[in-house]
C-alpha cells in the first residue's frame, strides 16, 4: 500500500542525498567530553592545564584577529563597491571585534595570572603565536574543506541550484500545475480512452542527474511519440503581453497498447548543462552532479510546501546507465505510471484523499446514532 504526499514514494530518490542533520556539531561535543575526561585522568596539576589551556585560546583568538586583518586589508580597496564607503561595515564584515577582543582579553588577563614564574617572557609566546597563525595563513591551511563550503552553502540557501528550482517553481510549475487537472479534464471528456486513469493526471517532470536535455522527446526515445498540446494559458508577464504556457501530451509505447502522460524535461538542468561547457563559468562535471542533485531536492521541498500543486505532479529523477538503452526514458516513464496506477491512496495535507471513498454524511444537524443499521 503506497503512500503519497505531493510526490510519491520514487525508488531513484535515493541517488538525492539528504540535507546535513548536524551531526558534525553533535561529534564535536562528544569529542569535548572525551578530551576533558582524558585530561582529567592524566593527573596533571590543574594550574598547569589552566595556563595551556588559556595559551591555546589566546593563540586561536589572535589568528581569528589576524586572519581577519588580512581580509580587511583586500575590503579596504573595495569599501564604496562593496560596503557603501563604510569602514565601519567593512571591518565587521571581517571580524566579529567585540568577540574576539572580549575572549583575548579575558584569556590573555587569565594566562598572565598564571604565568606563575615562567622562564619565558610573555613576549616570546605572542610572537611565537603570531608567527604560528600567520604561517598556517600564507600556507593557505586555514581554508575551509570541500564539505564545509558545501554546508554553508547549503543551509545559505546560495548553490545555482536553489536559484534554479525556485525561478522553475515561481516562473513556471506555480502557473501551469494549478491548471492541469482542468486541462486534462477537458480532453478527457472528449477522449474518454485516451485518460481512463485519473491518478497519473500530472504533469511528469523528468530530472536527469547528467542534465543531459534532448529537446525533442520523440528523438530522444523512438517509443515516445507526441499526441497533442493540452489548452494554452496566456498571461501577461513581465512586460510581455498574451505570454503562452503549454504542455504536451505524448504517448508512451507500452508493448501493443499505449499509455498516455503529460511529461517533460526539467528546463533549468539545460543551465547546469551548458555552465559545465562553457570555461568562464568554472564548473565541473562533479559540481553539475551535485547541483542536479541539489535542484532535485529543493524543487520536491518547494512543491511539498505547496498547496495549490499537491497532486499535480511526479518528479521523475533517474541516472542514465552507462550502456546506451534505446528505450531506458520509455520504460521508466512506464514504471513511474504503472506505480500511480497501482497506489490505492493519497495522503494530502495529513487527510485522507481518494476517490474509492465512500463517505456517509449526514445531512441533519441533529445527534445520529452510530449504529448503521437504523
Amino acid at each position: 500500500m503506497a503512500h503519497e504526499s505531493g510526490t510519491p514514494s520514487n525508488p531513484a530518490t535515493p541517488l538525492i542525498p539528504k540535507a546535513r542533520e548536524g551531526r558534525a556539531q553533535h561529534a564535536a561535543y562528544v569529542l569535548l567530553a572525551l578530551c576533558a575526561a582524558a585530561l582529567y585522568l592524566a593527573g596533571e596539576p590543574v594550574v598547569h592545564i589552566a595556563r595551556s589551556f588559556t595559551s591555546h585560546f589566546v593563540a586561536l583568538q589572535i589568528g581569528a584577529l589576524l586572519k581577519g586583518i588580512c581580509y580587511l586589508v583586500e575590503e579596504i580597496f573595495h569599501l564604496e563597491t562593496r560596503h557603501r564607503g563604510s569602514f565601519r561595515r567593512a571591518l565587521s564584515a571581517c571580524l566579529h571585534l567585540r568577540w574576539h577582543v572580549t575572549l583575548l582579553l579575558v584569556c590573555g588577563s587569565a594566562y598572565v595570572a598564571l604565568l606563575d614564574g615562567d622562564e619565558q617572557p610573555l613576549g616570546l609566546h605572542l610572537g611565537l603565536a603570531c608567527l604560528c597563525q600567520l604561517l598556517i595563513l600564507a600556507l593557505g591551511l586555514h581554508k575551509p574543506s570541500a564539505v564545509e563550503i558545501s554546508e554553508m552553502s547549503e543551509r545559505s540557501k546560495q548553490n545555482v541550484a536553489h536559484g534554479l528550482a525556485w525561478s522553475y517553481y515561481v516562473g513556471y510549475l506555480k502557473i501551469v500545475l494549478p491548471r492541469l487537472k482542468e486541462s486534462m479534464e477537458n480532453i478527457g471528456r472528449t477522449n474518454p480512452n485516451m485518460l481512463a486513469h485519473k491518478e497519473t493526471w500530472k504533469l511528469h517532470i523528468l530530472v536527469p542527474l547528467s542534465c543531459n536535455i534532448c529537446d525533442d522527446l520523440e528523438k530522444a526515445d523512438s517509443n515516445i511519440q507526441y499526441a497533442m498540446d493540452l489548452p494554452e494559458t496566456t498571461l501577461t508577464r513581465a512586460g510581455t503581453k498574451k505570454r503562452v504556457y503549454r504542455n504536451t501530451l505524448y504517448k508512451i509505447k507500452d508493448e501493443d497498447k499505449f499509455r498516455f502522460c503529460v511529461v517533460e524535461y526539467a528546463t533549468p538542468l539545460q543551465s547546469l548543462y551548458a555552465m559545465s561547457q562553457d570555461e568562464c563559468a568554472a564548473f565541473s562535471r562533479e559540481d553539475r552532479i551535485e547541483q542536479a542533485k541539489l535542484f532535485y531536492r529543493t524543487l520536491e521541498e518547494i512543491l511539498q510546501s505547496a498547496k495549490e500543486c499537491a497532486g499535480t505532479y511526479r518528479l521523475i529523477v533517474y541516472e542514465e546507465s552507462g550502456e546506451a538503452e534505446t528505450h531506458f526514458l520509455s520504460r521508466e516513464i512506464l514504471r513511474h505510471l504503472q506505480q500511480q496506477r497501482q497506489e490505492e491512496y493519497t495522503v494530502c495535507d495529513g487527510t485522507l484523499c481518494s476517490t474509492d471513498l465512500s463517505l456517509q454524511i449526514s445531512e441533519s444537524d441533529l445527534p445520529q446514532p452510530l449504529r448503521s443499521d437504523c
